[in-house]
């Protein structure tokens, strides 16, 4: 009769865990979320082995070894870097542990020895307490009473009819997938943070030596301006002004200096390191590859390229989740317990088999019936939430689009400004050279050949600055794309 109880008891079982595949909760679709068919500004079209921007792996995007040598070294030693890492390490342990969800817990007695005893005048005073613990003999006022030796293994199951554990691994599994997805957001952060520190290092170094060269300008003309005022051709105005303006370029050189160590100091840090000077590579002109043969790509690229959308998805599938558990906490649990093992009153009979052997089985069936309307608001709130973080993933998306728009005109209006700032450098280069030659043949004034330097070391300066900000428009829209975190360039076909 018990062997065929256990029969029961198992093939029960067996039908009940079949039935947890009838998985409870709305399953996760993609929203729409109405991407454009072109970005705003983007002028350039596919060609045949044309390979989308964001495609590129930022090892291939840059040129110089010495800014590649940086990012390498900020990616292993970057703190947030690091953090991120550990997050992730986190989130695969809690998603390897929910896969063990499906399978009974069991817990070990290995040895209990338990005596209870009762005070000596308890059969004259049967209200007198009693008393239990664990020792080799009663104490002198007690006598013993009962003892129990007992070993064995307890075991406890709930059974997943609704898909509890199935809906809880989803979010766990989106929480993992974010957390890989956070880590190539700093990537990306970090790949353009340290470019654009490097840049402007660059700028900095071109804009002292324009400074520089500006200077010894300013010196040759101050020496000519003081032998003419020996001769007595001018007045010692002309020398004060032109001093005024020797003053003004060697001005910058000490507050470009200033620039260039915060500069190396901001970018240590991002490398994790101690304040140091930076190595150098390239001039301003060769620090990246803008070749005309690489597009910005559909919109719908940048759903799978940047690490922000999938984070917001992500989330959008752990809030579908939440809102499926929280429905399914209004169902009935289902859940078995049982206890093998030995249990005797003496200990020589604790492992006399089979007289000492304790088995049960016990199930139970548990439903909420009234709880104040808190499992239904929950379950309702739940899926207010995940409306909301749906709002999110398309207002993250709609940003994306525009970030996108706003980097590529950029870019193509910059692209018009050096030009044009090119052609006032070479304007002004050719003013001085004129107003140094009149002034030597006395058709023009010394304030003519200040105003000329002037706006010679003004025009420079603007071109090493836009030159810099172009280089930084072109990091701004390869990671509004979603480069920086991919390491081998795939060709889109």
């Amino acid at each position: 009769m018990k062997l065929m109880t256990l029969k029961q008891l198992v093939y029960i079982t067996a039908v009940l865990v079949s039935l947890s595949a009838c998985k409870v909760g709305k399953r996760y679709v993609q929203p729409e979320l109405n991407l454009p068919e072109n970005f705003r500004g983007d002028t350039l079209t596919y060609q045949q082995d044309t390979i989308a921007f964001a495609q590129v792996s930022w090892r291939d995007f840059f040129n110089d070894p010495q800014l590649i040598a940086l990012i390498d070294t900020a990616l292993v030693n970057n703190y947030d870097m690091r953090t991120a890492l550990k997050n992730i390490e986190i989130a695969n342990r809690n998603l390897r542990q929910n896969k063990l969800e499906y399978l009974p817990s069991v817990d070990g007695n290995i040895a209990t020895v338990n005596r209870q005893f009762r005070s000596k005048d308890f059969y004259s005073n049967p209200s007198s307490k009693w008393y239990s613990e664990s020792g080799e003999e009663a104490p002198d006022n007690l006598f013993q009473y009962q003892s129990q030796f007992s070993a064995g293994l307890e075991f406890s199951w709930e059974l997943d009819i609704w898909g509890r554990i199935a809906h809880q691994q989803d979010a766990l599994k989106s929480d993992f997938l974010d957390s890989y997805e956070a880590k190539n957001a700093i990537q990306t952060r970090l790949i353009a943070d340290v470019a654009k520190g490097y840049f402007n290092l660059i700028m900095l170094d071109a804009q002292i030596e324009v400074a520089k060269r500006n200077l010894l300008l300013n010196d040759s003309t101050l020496r000519m301006i003081r032998l003419q005022y020996d001769a007595g051709e001018i007045t010692a105005l002309a020398i004060q002004q032109t001093e005024s303006q020797r003053l003004v370029a060697a001005s910058l050189i000490p507050e470009l200096e200033k620039e260039i160590a915060l500069q190396e100091n901001a970018l240590n840090v991002l490398i994790g390191e101690m304040p140091n000077v930076v190595t150098r590579g390239f001039k301003i002109d060769s620090l990246m590859n803008t070749e005309n043969s690489i597009t910005l790509g559909a919109p719908l690229e940048i759903i799978r390229n940047r690490p922000d959308i999938k984070r917001a998805e992500y989330a959008l599938i752990a809030a579908n989740a939440e809102m499926n558990l929280r429905q399914i906490m209004r169902y009935p649990q289902l859940s078995l317990s049982g206890v093998l093992g030995t249990n005797a009153m003496l200990p020589k009979n604790w492992y006399n088999i089979p007289g000492a052997l304790l088995g049960g089985f016990a199930g139970g069936l548990t439903t909420p019936i009234f709880r104040n309307g808190r499992l239904k608001n929950q379950w309702e709130v739940a899926k207010i939430e995940r409306e909301k973080t749906e709002l999110e993933l398309q207002k993250t998306v709609m940003e994306a689009v525009h970030e996108v728009s706003n980097a590529v005109i950029t870019v193509e209006k910059q692209k018009e400004q050096i030009e044009l700032t090119r052609r006032r450098v070479e304007n002004s280069e050719l003013a001085v050279r004129n107003a140094s030659l009149l002034f030597m043949s006395d058709y023009a004034t010394y304030l003519e050949v200040i105003t000329a330097q002037s706006n010679a070391l003004s025009s420079e300066l603007a071109l090493v600055d836009i030159r810099q900000k172009q280089l930084e428009a072109y990091v701004d829209l390869y990671r509004a794309l979603g480069g920086g975190w991919q390491e081998t360039t795939e060709t889109v076909e």
